[in-house]
Parts: C-alpha cells; structure tokens; sequence
C-alpha cells in the first residue's frame, strides 16, 4: 500500500515539471555577443549562422492567462540591426489552444553596462492550433554597435 502511494506522488511531479516546464524560451542573448557563436538551442529553435543565440528556460507554470500567454511565446534571435539602428527582438507565437487570441509581448532587452530597453507589440493574431512570427523593435540610443546588450526576454505577455 505504501509503495503505491511514493509511485502515485512520482508520477504526479513528473506530470507537473512536463506540464510546466517543458514550454517557451523565456530569454536569449542578443546580437553576434553570444559566447562561442556556432549553434544554439533552446529546445524550440535551433540557429546554426552564429550571429545570435537563446539561452533556453522555461517559465514557471501557472493558471493564469498572462502566464500561459509568456509560456506561448519562443524567442527565435535578439540582435543589433545596424542598418535601422533598433534593437530586434524576433518570436514566434504558437497557440496550441482551441480558440483564436491576440497577443501583446513586451520584451526588455539588458546588458551590463547597457539601459534597459523594451520593445511591445499588440495584436499578433494567432489562430487556433496555429502559429505567427513577429518582430519586435526600438531604436537604439547608444553611441556603438549594440554590443552591450546581451540579453533580451519576455517581460509581459498577454492574450485575449
């Protein structure tokens, strides 16, 4: 009897850490700055060119619509765009629901020595059981080449 009851809990924290731990990239690094360049994975996007990469993780799970809405989001690359002077922030949106939503991703892109930056998009409409790419931007107002930002990650997101 006893037995039963420590596989009955194994079982339940697995099924939890699979229900929530196995979704979205909640961070990346930004720009040709990630260490060792080459291939990077984050379990949902793999980038071979070198020029960026995501550190993976996932975010704790949770009921509630904004958590669900960051668990939806990848992020796919955060670079320096040189020739528009904006840091990018390009995700995917996958919505593996039964419903259509729209979404609303702000994502803050950091670094060391570099101020916090966001940059927000609304309306990425995402159909049920389906998928979108979007591209987030703002400008950049430093003086170099983008190269102290090292990091971006989802900071709030949305759905409805």
């Amino acid at each position: 009897m006893k037995l039963r009851h420590v596989r009955a809990i194994a079982v339940f924290g697995i099924a939890v850490v699979a229900l929530t731990g196995a979704r979205g990239s909640h961070g990346g690094s930004c720009g040709g700055s990630s260490s060792g360049g080459g291939s990077h994975s984050n379990g949902n996007h793999s980038d071979d060119d070198g020029t960026s990469g995501t550190s993976g993780g996932s975010v704790p799970g949770g009921s509630s619509s904004a958590r669900k809405a960051e668990r939806d989001v990848t992020i796919n690359e955060c670079t320096y765009d040189a020739a528009s002077k904006n840091l990018v922030a390009r995700i995917t949106v996958n919505n593996d629901g039964v419903l259509d939503y729209d979404y609303s991703v702000t994502m803050k892109f950091t670094g060391g020595t570099a101020t916090p930056a966001s940059a927000t998009k609304t309306a990425i409409a995402v159909a049920a059981g389906a998928s979108e790419k979007a591209e987030l931007t703002t400008p950049y107002t430093g003086t170099g080449d983008g190269s102290e930002y090292t990091k971006c990650e989802v900071s709030r997101a949305s759905r409805s």
